[in-house]
């Protein structure tokens, strides 16, 4: 599971291969620094993203994750760029 840190926020975007078919789905969870630093707050958990694309390969699907990723990221902190 790739895992991205933008501004302490902590993105895990992955693929996995859809049940029953050939395509791949692109699912994201969204972490926030919390009180407790052995602790991350779960700001958006694990969801599958781009589930209107078709998407073939594994690349694909992580590329499209994390580009919903950083979508998500700019709605919760509007002033982070990419």
């Amino acid at each position: 599971m790739p895992i991205k840190t933008v501004d302490g926020y902590e993105i895990d975007y992955t693929a996995e291969r859809l049940e029953g078919c050939d395509d791949w789905g692109a699912y994201v969870a969204v972490f926030a620094p919390s009180d407790n630093p052995m602790h991350m707050n779960n700001l958006v958990p694990k969801k599958r993203v781009a589930a209107d694309v078709a998407l073939t390969s594994e690349a694909m699907a992580e590329q499209e994750a994390e580009k919903a990723a950083m979508e998500i990221l700019r709605q919760l902190k509007p002033e982070i760029k990419s």
